[in-house]
Parts: C-alpha cells; sequence; structure tokens
C-alpha cells in the first residue's frame, strides 16, 4: 500500500527553513562547499552491504545518498542514507572522523545528502554497516521532508509533488522501476522478432487515427495550425507503405478529453505493425507481450486480486463483440437496429450519451458501461462493428463486422487492434462516412488527403496493434488509479487547488 504523506504547516515549514539556511551559511563560513560538483562512488547502498553479506574479508567502500535516519549517542552518530538501491547504515565516531568533522554533523538535517568512505562492519544489532572514516557534506535540503510515520495525506500533494512520494514511498518507487522494467522487456522481444523501433511526429499537420478531440497549436514559422497526435498509426503505416515490413514505436499520445480513473489527457502507447499478417497474429503478439511485460515487473505471469488469481502465461479468452453484448443483456443487437439500440440504452443505461448519438456511439457504451467491467480475466473482445473500426479490414462473409479486437483485463481496455485495411479507396469512404457521423457523434476521425495518397502507392496487408502502457502498468502493479503510475500526471493549476502549497516563504536567516 502507498503511504500517505503529510506537509508541515506554512508557519512550522517557514521555521524549519529558516533553521536550515542558518545551517548552510554556518557550512559556508566554515569554508565546507555546500553544494560540490561531484563525488566518486565505489558501490551503491545495496551493493555496499551485498559485498559483506558473507562476513568475508573487510571491504572498503564509498556511498552517497540521502539522509532518512540520523540518531546520536554520545560521542558516535548512526545515520541511514538513501538511494535509488535501498538504504545503508553509516557509523561515526569522534575519534574516527576527526573532532571538527564530527562536530560539524550537527549542522546536517534530514534530507541532506551526505557522501562516506569507510569499511563495512557488522553492528551488535546484526546490521551491516559502513564505519566511515570521512564524510563529505553533497547537498542541502533547505524545505523540510514529510514526516514518514505521518505520511502524505493528500494524493493530489502526492501525484503534484511526485519527488516527495518517491522519497518517503518505497511502493511509488517501485511502481516506476517496474514500469521502466516492462517496457524494457517488451522492447527487448520485439528486437528479437525482427521489428525496427522508429519515430514518428509528435506534431501534426491533421490528427489521425483515433476518434478523439486533439490539443492544437500555432507553428509560428510557418503560420499553421498544428495538432498533438492523438495516435501514431498513420505515420507508422506510411512505414509500412516505404518498405519497413516489422514496425514498432513507445511514443506520447495526447487527448484534449476528460480525466478518470483510467485517462489521463498525455499517455504512453505502445503501437506495433507487422505486414502480411492478420488480427489473429496480433492477438498472439499481445499475449506474448502482456506475458513479458508481467514477468519484467512481477516475476511471474500470475496476478492475484481479490483472493482471485489470473495468469497472464495462458491463452486468453476470445468473445465476439455481439456475444457479449448478448449474453449481458439478453438482447440480439447484432442488426443494429437503431430504434432498438437506442430502446436498450434508454433502459439499462445510467444515462444516454448526449446529443443524437449514432448507432456505433450507443454501441460503444453498452458494451463499455455493461460488459466490459466485467471481463476479469485476460479476454479478447472481437468482430466489432464495422462502422466503429474504420481503420480495420471488413470480416469476409460478414462485411458489416471487422476484424478488429480489443485486449480487456480486469475489466479495463488495454489496447486495440485489428487486420488494417490496405484499399486506399474503401479507405476514402470511411473517412467520409465518419465526416457523415460527425454531425451526431463528437469524436469521430477526419479525412487524411496525404495519408490516403500514400495508401495509393500501395500498402502491404497487415497486422496492427496499440497497447496502453499506463493501463497495463497500473493493472500489472495492483494500482486503482492510472495516475499512480505517471510520473507526473496532468493536474489542476495550483492557483486554482486549494490543497496547492503557499508561495515560497521569505528566506532571509
Amino acid at each position: 500500500m502507498t503511504e500517505r504523506i503529510e506537509t508541515p504547516s506554512t508557519e512550522e515549514e517557514n521555521d524549519q527553513i529558516r533553521a536550515r539556511l542558518e545551517k548552510r551559511r554556518r557550512l559556508e563560513e566554515a569554508g565546507v562547499p555546500v553544494y560540490p560538483s561531484s563525488y566518486p562512488l565505489t558501490h551503491s547502498a545495496a551493493e555496499a552491504v551485498a559485498a559483506y553479506a558473507d562476513d568475508a574479508d573487510p571491504v572498503d567502500v564509498t556511498v552517497a545518498g540521502r539522509i532518512v535516519a540520523k540518531r546520536k549517542m554520545g560521542r558516535s552518530t548512526f545515520l541511514h542514507l538513501q538511494d535509488r538501491s535501498g538504504r545503508v547504515q553509516v557509523y561515526l565516531r569522534k575519534d574516527g572522523v576527526g573532532e571538527e568533522a564530527y562536530e560539524r554533523l550537527g549542522l546536517l538535517d534530514l534530507g541532506d545528502f551526505l557522501g562516506a568512505n569507510g569499511e563495512m562492519f557488522r553492528t551488535k544489532t546484526g546490521e551491516i554497516t559502513v564505519h566511515a572514516r570521512e564524510w563529505t557534506f553533497l547537498g542541502k535540503t533547505l524545505r523540510p521532508l514529510p514526516e514518514k510515520w505521518h505520511g502524505l495525506t493528500d494524493k493530489e500533494i502526492r501525484f503534484r509533488q511526485r519527488y516527495l512520494d518517491l522519497i518517503v514511498n518505497e511502493d511509488a518507487r517501485r511502481i516506476f522501476e517496474a514500469r521502466t522494467r516492462m517496457i524494457s522487456a517488451m522492447r527487448r522481444m520485439l528486437d528479437g522478432k525482427g521489428f525496427l523501433e522508429v519515430e514518428t511526429p509528435i506534431l501534426q499537420p491533421i490528427y489521425g487515427g483515433a476518434a478523439a478531440r486533439p490539443f492544437r497549436t500555432t507553428h509560428n514559422a510557418l503560420g499553421v495550425t498544428f495538432y498533438l497526435r492523438i495516435a501514431d498509426e498513420l505515420y507508422l503505416k506510411r512505414c509500412l507503405i516505404g518498405g519497413f515490413d516489422r514496425v514498432y514505436e513507445f511514443g506520447k499520445d495526447f487527448r484534449n478529453e476528460g480525466m478518470d480513473r483510467t485517462h489521463q489527457p498525455e499517455f504512453t502507447m505502445l503501437e506495433v505493425y507487422e505486414a502480411y499478417a492478420d488480427y489473429t497474429a496480433g492477438m498472439a503478439l499481445m499475449e506474448e507481450l502482456a506475458r513479458e511485460a508481467a514477468l519484467a515487473a512481477n516475476g511471474s505471469t500470475v496476478l492475484e486480486r481479490d483472493g482471485r488469481k489470473i495468469d497472464l502465461g495462458s491463452p486468453w479468452r476470445r468473445v465476439a463483440f455481439f456475444e457479449g453484448l448478448e449474453s449481458t443483456l439478453g438482447v440480439d443487437l447484432s442488426s443494429m437496429d437503431e430504434g432498438l439500440v437506442r430502446r436498450t440504452c434508454e433502459d439499462r443505461l445510467p444515462e444516454m450519451p448526449p446529443g443524437n448519438p449514432s448507432v456505433a456511439k450507443m454501441l460503444d457504451e453498452l458494451f463499455s458501461e455493461l460488459v466490459q467491467p466485467e471481463l476479469i480475466e485476460p479476454t479478447f473482445v472481437y468482430d466489432h462493428p464495422r462502422v466503429m473500426s474504420p481503420l480495420a479490414k471488413a470480416k469476409p462473409g460478414a462485411p458489416h463486422l471487422a476484424e478488429r479486437y480489443e485486449p480487456i483485463l480486469m475489466g479495463v481496455e488495454v489496447g486495440n487492434g485489428f487486420s488494417e485495411l490496405n484499399d486506399p479507396s474503401e479507405q476514402r469512404a470511411r473517412f467520409e462516412e465518419q465526416l457523415r457521423l460527425a454531425a451526431r457523434d463528437e469524436d469521430t476521425m477526419v479525412l487524411d488527403e496525404p495519408f490516403l495518397r500514400a495508401m495509393e502507392h500501395g500498402m502491404p496487408p497487415a497486422s496492427g496493434l496499440g497497447v496502453g502502457i499506463d493501463r497495463l502498468t497500473m493493472i500489472l502493479c495492483g494500482m486503482e488509479q492510472i495516475r499512480e503510475v505517471i510520473l507526473f500526471p496532468a493536474m489542476r493549476s495550483e492557483s486554482s487547488d486549494p490543497t496547492s502549497p503557499p508561495a515560497s516563504p521569505d528566506r532571509s536567516p
């Protein structure tokens, strides 16, 4: 469980800042560099402890980190230094570091950075410790850190000042280390299969590849409007057209929409495209990616949530879109009759989608609200209505359906994939259909003429897959909120946020 963090009151914080500034002044007067440029290390905290774990020959180490605990016992002092790897205890004696250096320990505060050189030993209580022969001041912390035993009480503060969360909460650090391992493992897997990692534009003259509201900006030099991309898809398909048969990209996408448990306006996607493959190959690839990510994050493919064990190492369940609706609602909506779909929405949804929603919008709401939350086991929902899938190839023998799938895990959609539409004439017709739907649905795709021109040069059949890295991390790390797995999530402006900290106080000593 992530710890709560409590920050001191404004008056208390100001008093502590003044006291720390005074200690800084005294250090500078003594000729101690308060913010030195570097400090050569030989071991991390964990490496130093491991080096002496077998009580072998004496080990000499140089370590550094943030002071997170400090206690004085007569003529000796114990400190705990924390770095990314963990913590190590440092033991300092007056007769070991010298009287002057020892007295200066009184100018150190929790949160300051310190380096120490010495020999490892084991204390009477059994803790492996650095017996310091010298110490070096590495940086003064002017603001007090949260008291670990009180915790950070407000999530707004934890997310806005993530650095405090990382200092205090080991679980928070583990989440972001797990996220990095996941991405590295997925990248290694794709590289091993011959996929080429590429980079595509974030600023785009036409936003496409998804149905979403974009952020827009003005390119001053060109005098034109640009958009932050909502998806990587249409540029990655240009790579297929250009002859790169297997490509992928880890990238940031942006959608100017609401925020909730599973949505942030800035998020990370993995998109993968493979020529000469279809959506069945994409499902197999998604299973493998999820398995590698789980192993990297947790060392196991088995997730345990609320007493249930879910194995990502097993084949995923498959549920056809309309079969899933009928199983849950008891109504066959595969005819997509607008009257029937509307009546079902009115009867079963807490509230209707706004305006005059299209059949596609209503079907999407019914599935997302009523069916998807019940799909706890790893599941592929496949064969969506073609009208909901303007970039996907129609299913042979069932042209009202698309060869599309969505991977669902713990009731959360973690991706989207399909057999890519590669007929430029059909793609144009789909874009035009989206334009007609725009009068009823707020989020539809725009017609991308440069992309159509690229398609007219010939695009191979292909499988495409997009994976939401934030959502997948959230699930694999057992988090309920997507903001828990994004280092610096979007927040309200501090001026309108009642939890925002006050302006910096007067720092004169």
